[in-house]
């Protein structure tokens, strides 16, 4: 039975993960489209030759792509000058249009895997000497230190495609801040004129009742309260809502055909009418 129910709880939170995401990729798709139209650029899917593709591309994207090429042709040439046949790259330009995204970039990282094992079947004496997982400074050492100009480019390439890389993550993560600063202030407008709504009820409800007190001052003091402690406001509410307005004594209707006035005592009873009518209230 636990293992039931772990394996339940398991895939709940995996198809939570997943509706989430696929509600943030919505919502992204709607922003960079929304970013398409204001720049006067075509909405996706971009159905153009390579070439003019590339052309649509912002600037991140564009130097992205074009040091990609760069270390496609770079490669295209170490192998052909060793008899080798260039990779097939699957990457292209509308595959990061019309902006990059960590999930969109597959086939680049596949290519640039393939153009590496290309590189080292070619070249197998000289990249023996670089080191495991080496560094952008180790690269480039490397590469003004070779006397193969081909495959001095194709290192210069790839180090310039690890770092416009970099350069669109960090564009990429600052619209999603930004997109996400945005959905936490209209979640925050909302929830404001949720709450402003709510008020609105709640004084309504009191004033329908005919309650001598001052609906408007109640409610406001109650809502100001229930920010810091909801609980302690609700308990107060209900149990003393006097605390938030006082009773107004002087507006109690007199009893016995206006002939006995009404008391303080006769404020403790409506405090405490009110405060049964609050409980019970749903606005």
């Amino acid at each position: 039975m636990a293992d039931n129910e772990t394996t339940s709880d398991e895939f709940d939170r995996l198809l939570d993960d997943f509706i989430a995401q696929q509600l943030a990729d919505t919502e992204t798709t709607a922003e960079e489209n929304k970013e398409a139209v204001s720049a006067h650029k075509p909405l996706p899917p971009v159905t153009l030759p390579e070439d003019q593709a590339a052309e649509t591309l912002y600037p991140e994207e564009r130097r992205l792509y074009d040091a990609f090429r760069n270390f496609r042709q770079a490669v295209s040439e170490v192998a052909g000058l060793a008899g080798l046949a260039a990779p097939k790259y699957t990457f292209a330009a509308d595959q990061i249009y019309p902006r990059f995204r960590p999930g969109r970039i597959d086939n680049l990282y596949a290519d640039i895997f393939n153009s590496w094992e290309c590189l080292v079947t070619a070249q197998p004496v000289r990249l023996s000497s670089l080191p495991p997982n080496p560094t952008d400074e180790q690269l480039l050492s490397f590469a003004e230190k070779t006397t193969d100009p081909n495959l001095q480019n194709a290192i210069i390439s790839y180090v310039e495609v690890l770092i416009e890389l970099d350069g669109c993550e960090i564009a990429y993560n600052l619209r999603k801040a930004k997109a996400q600063k945005r959905k936490i202030e209209r979640k925050l407008y909302e929830e404001h004129l949720h709450r402003q709504e709510k008020i609105k009820l709640y004084i309504e409800a009191i004033r329908q009742q005919n309650f001598p007190v001052d609906a408007e001052r109640l409610v406001n003091n109650f809502f100001k309260t229930a920010r810091k402690d909801p609980n302690g406001a609700q308990a107060i509410l209900e149990n003393n809502p006097a605390t938030y307005a006082p009773i107004q004594t002087d507006k109690i209707p007199p009893r016995f055909f206006g002939l006995i006035k009404a008391k303080p005592e006769d404020g403790i009873r409506v405090n405490k009418e009110l405060g049964k009518f609050l409980k019970h209230l749903k606005a």
